[in-house]
């Protein structure tokens, strides 16, 4: 592997080395002399093409004497055609013209939050995903933001993954893409496994942290992450991108679009497939995925239809690695019925609308449908009939109570509603106002197959032994406004109210009977102020959030009763700067939860565990990060985040097994920390770059401590773990290509072994010395090693 990357970046460094003629000089905006980043420059005769750098700087090489044509064009500018004349003495100054027509960010803008917004966020453009996607998901992508944790059950990033954002997990995560709600609308939580490859489609994500700005869907309780797709281009093109790894891991590709027609249309297109076989053992996945958009784009209006899916089929490797096997078998995996596996499907279609009204509105509707469907099937030994509702089967004289078993889990649910907002700023700017909202329907079924029995009984294949059915509408509107008070002063409002009502009704998958209806009606109100001073951006607020109980909570505890919902008090702190080189934000945040819903070992009447409300608990922390460049060769940037996560009081339960009737011990615990919750997570990104089409990244990821349970003991815990990674990328344009890009990421270079991830649980048993013994069972979902993924680009 040494030799491998050392006669790589050897390689490719001789061949940045190598020129013929060149020019170079910068592309700016003709009314204000702003440099245009990302421009796209064509050399028409030669074949040959470039983007400006983050100066608007462009260099393009290799090129034979003589008269050239270049094309120049950026999204909302009109494109520009000029002639050179090679070798060119001194650099070039082109200016580009902007175009009235509308842009498309309006159409996120209503649920995020703006530079003036006194709350924490970050925002991860297209290039810089690009750099770091290479087949694996969502979460392992944003792994080097601020306070994130991401893992993956497979142990290598493709498959079901997960991330947590200041320990909090996905089921309190809010997502949309284009501001419609992404989160399932029962459980909270977000499957990435289900958009394999969405980041080829991503144009940008912004992330806040805390309650943040009023938003569609589930209730942001920890962190919202906010998806744009890609916006139009204006130039037709095509793209290329193959990729493949350790574990076979293989990615493959392919975009296109027509460019803007007739200034007016553009549509554009993406088909993916990615495969692995996963570090733990037998923990494959084959995913596929496609995405396609075609809009209209006037000068005040904008129509857009948006369609993406994708489709998986993972081996299941969610049991996690018994804490035995941890040492010297870190592959282990439980499952080995070969049909051990995941299938689902879920489609997207977005239908929106943007559009100008007079000088000082502008508005933004969007319909959406979601159709999601699929299965896990599972292999069960010697399993009950009573489980399945059925009898036991009599054979002579013999009673037979048990059976092996294979099952399917079934999920079919339709999403669909709109979203919507009206935008309103004044003459002068001081005053911007936006009034948005939603609603929307979930219609799920839920059902479990006996497709197989090797004592068959009265039973017939696809029998169904639990069915139930769940309707959830989902109703916003929220209304929030900026007011410059005095030069550099804003002041913030946004208030929403959002209601709910749920009904749930049919058998469970442990056959009790469920059937219920809960509505609520949550008013959640921020408040803040912002201060803008040179380069620096002072703010402060105070954000409230509500949320409901997930269905698990509804249908695991007795009807009678139900968890009461969650509330968070939120209060962020900051500044945020940058001037020249060096950029940076700081913040505090406190948040303060009320009825926070955990587990606590207490079963239902079927032995179930569920989840209780904790009256009292807290996060509060530090949030460094930052970035300085030292050279046009050296940048230095990362985060740091230190932060103390308590539960006041809570109750655990245990199984106690080493008397003639089975009961639970509680045991109550004070001021403990909350599970998942590292005290420190920080990361270090440096860059160099050698010549300009070649950077070398190392990466690094450190995560403190983090407990399994709420009981903050040292025997239920995740180690702490530091990780390496090295990024090589190369960038050239050669001859009728727009673009060649090669990526080398060798992830945990240093063979780090680690496990972000897992879950406990304990339970008393007879003791050879005493009454009873405790025992404690730990499962990990331990990382891979030293690995590496290779992906080449390219771009027509």
């Amino acid at each position: 592997m040494q030799k491998l990357v050392f006669g790589l970046v050897l390689y490719l460094a001789a061949i940045s080395a190598w020129a013929q003629n060149s020019i170079s000089g910068k592309v700016v905006d003709a009314k204000s002399n702003v440099p245009l980043v990302g421009a796209s420059l064509w050399a028409e005769t030669a074949g040959r093409g470039t983007v400006t750098d983050e100066n608007g700087l462009f260099e393009l090489g290799r090129l034979s004497e003589g008269s050239l044509r270049i094309r120049v064009s950026y999204l909302g500018y009109e494109t520009e055609v000029i002639t050179v004349v090679v070798p060119q003495s001194g650099d070039l100054e082109i200016k580009l013209e902007p175009k009235d027509i509308l842009t498309e960010e309006f159409i996120v803008s209503a649920t995020r939050a703006s530079g003036s917004t006194p709350t924490t966020f970050s925002i991860v453009d297209k290039s810089e995903i690009a750099k770091r996607n290479l087949g694996q998901d969502i979460p392992i992508l944003l792994n080097f933001t601020p306070s994130v944790v991401s893992y993956s059950d497979a142990g290598a990033g493709v498959g079901y993954t997960g991330l947590r954002i200041r320990g909090t997990d996905q089921t309190r995560i809010n997502a949309t893409v284009n501001g419609i709600p992404l989160n399932d609308a029962e459980s909270h939580g977000v499957f990435w496994v289900n958009m394999p490859d969405f980041a080829s489609s991503v144009e940008n994500v912004q992330i806040q942290r805390g309650v943040g700005t009023s938003t569609n869907g589930a209730a942001t309780f920890g962190a919202s992450l906010n998806f744009q797709t890609d916006t139009r281009r204006d130039d037709a093109y095509a793209e290329l991108d193959n990729g493949f790894g350790s574990f076979n891991t293989w990615r493959h590709t392919v975009k296109a679009g027509t460019g803007l027609l007739n200034d007016r249309f553009a549509v554009d297109a993406r088909l993916s497939k990615i495969t692995s076989d996963g570090y733990v053992d037998r923990a494959f996945s084959d995913l596929s995925s496609w995405f396609v958009s075609g809009g209209y784009y006037g000068e005040k209006n904008m129509i857009k239809l948006i369609a993406f899916s994708g489709k998986e089929q993972t081996y299941q490797s969610w049991y996690g690695l018994p804490e035995d096997k941890l040492e010297n078998d870190r592959t282990h995996n439980f499952y080995t019925y070969d049909n051990e596996t995941d299938n689902y499907q879920q489609d997207h279609y977005q239908l929106i609308y943007t559009g100008k009204v007079g000088s000082n509105w502008k508005t933004n509707l969007a319909l959406h449908y979601t159709y999601g469907r699929g299965y896990y099937e599972q292999y069960r030994e010697n399993d009950r009939f009573s489980n399945y509702a059925l009898p036991n089967v009599i054979i002579g004289d013999e009673t037979i109570t048990r059976t092996d078993i294979i099952r399917r889990r079934w999920l079919d649910n339709d999403f669909f509603g709109f979203v919507g907002s009206v935008n309103y700023v004044s003459t002068d700017g001081k005053l911007d106002m936006i009034l948005g909202g939603g609603a929307n329907r979930y219609d799920g079924a839920h059902f479990g197959e006996i497709i197989w029995a090797r004592i068959a009984g009265n039973t017939n294949i696809r029998d169904r032994y639990y069915d139930n059915n769940a309707i959830k509408d989902d109703r916003n509107i929220y209304a929030k406004a900026t007011y410059e008070v005095s030069p550099g002063l804003n002041l913030f409002g946004d208030l929403q109210v959002r209601g709910i009502n749920y009904t749930f009704d049919g058998v469970n998958d442990d056959q009790r009977v469920v059937s219920g209806q809960e509505n609520y009606t949550f008013f959640n109100p921020k408040f803040g102020f912002s201060y803008e001073k040179g380069n620096q951006t002072f703010y402060a607020s105070y954000a409230v959030a509500n949320r409901e109980p997930t269905r698990s909570d509804f249908t695991d505890n007795p009807i009678s009763e139900v968890p009461r919902p969650e509330k968070l008090n939120n209060i962020e702190a900051g500044v945020r700067a940058k001037a020249g080189n060096f950029s940076y934000n700081a913040n505090f945040y406190y948040m303060d939860y009320r009825d926070q819903l955990i587990l606590t070992g207490q079963i239902n009447d079927v032995g179930a565990y569920i989840r209780e409300n904790v009256a009292s608990s807290y996060r509060a922390g530090i949030e460094l990060d930052g970035a300085y460049r030292l050279s046009s060769a050296w940048t230095l940037g990362g985060n740091i985040a230190f932060s103390q996560n308590k539960i006041k009081e809570f109750t655990e339960y245990i199984d106690d097994y080493s008397v003639a009737e089975f009961q639970q011990e509680a045991i109550t615990y004070t001021n403990t920390d909350i599970a998942f919750s590292p005290n420190v997570v920080g990361s270090a990104i440096i860059e160099f770059k050698p010549t300009k089409n070649l950077s070398l990244n190392w990466l690094s990821k450190y995560v403190g401590q983090q407990f399994l349970d709420n009981t903050a003991n040292e025997s239920r815990a995740l180690d702490a773990f530091f990780t390496n990674d090295l990024r090589i990328s190369y960038s050239a344009t050669p001859r009728f290509f727009k673009g060649l890009e090669v990526n080398l990421l060798i992830n945990n270079i240093f063979n780090e072994l680690y496990e972000p991830n897992g879950y406990t649980f304990s339970y008393f048993v007879p003791g050879e010395t005493s009454g009873r013994e405790l025992v404690t069972e730990n499962f990990y979902y331990p990382q891979a090693g030293t690995n590496f993924l290779l992906g080449l680009s390219l771009k027509f």
